[in-house]
């Protein structure tokens, strides 16, 4: 029995600001894996260029736990934060605002277990409709900003790096699961 009534049609719109998704595979274990990322991000950062000090920078730190800062130590003693933990989730996932880039974006890092010592590590950056269309064509580590493909290009490189400190398995290139 119907009422006589069409519902209108729904139009789907593409996402206009899809976000970033970047993926790597690594020799280790989740929880091992996890704890690496969090506490030691200070070793294996990229700083030169994915950061606000380059060359300064001392330290990264991650503190683990909701409403815990992320930021940078310069070699003076001062701070940049690049965001505050959102989601915290030992050793699935946690999310993060992302300061970095002018108005607050969002990272989020998912660990997936594939097998004893195999890991898939996943990040999506997203959020890109709270920027404005200046903010997306902003260079930032990388030339040429969001609309430029540099935040792409800049966590595949960043999750290079991280792959190079834990190793990645024999035969498995590094995945995107766009």
């Amino acid at each position: 029995m119907t009422s006589g009534r069409e519902l209108p049609s729904a139009t789907v719109l593409p996402l206009r600001r899809p976000p970033i998704r970047q993926s790597t595979v690594v020799a280790s274990d989740r929880a091992h894996t996890f704890e690496v990322f969090v506490a030691t991000m200070g070793a294996w950062w990229p700083v030169e260029p994915f950061s606000a000090g380059g060359g300064r920078v001392r330290d990264v730190t991650f503190e683990q736990r909701p409403g815990g800062r992320v930021y940078e130590t310069w070699d003076d003693g001062s701070t940049v934060d690049w965001g505050t933990v959102r989601t915290w989730e030992p050793p699935h996932r946690f999310a993060m605002s992302w300061l970095v880039t002018g108005t607050a974006t969002e990272v989020e890092l998912t660990f997936t277990a594939l097998g004893a010592a195999r890991t898939l590590v996943a990040v999506e950056h997203r959020g890109w409709e709270a920027l404005s269309d200046a903010e997306l064509t902003d260079d930032c580590a990388l030339p040429g900003g969001y609309a430029g493909g540099s935040f792409t290009r800049g966590w595949a490189t960043i999750l290079g790096s991280f792959a190079a400190t834990l190793g990645a398995p024999p035969d498995t290139p590094p995945e995107d699961p766009r």
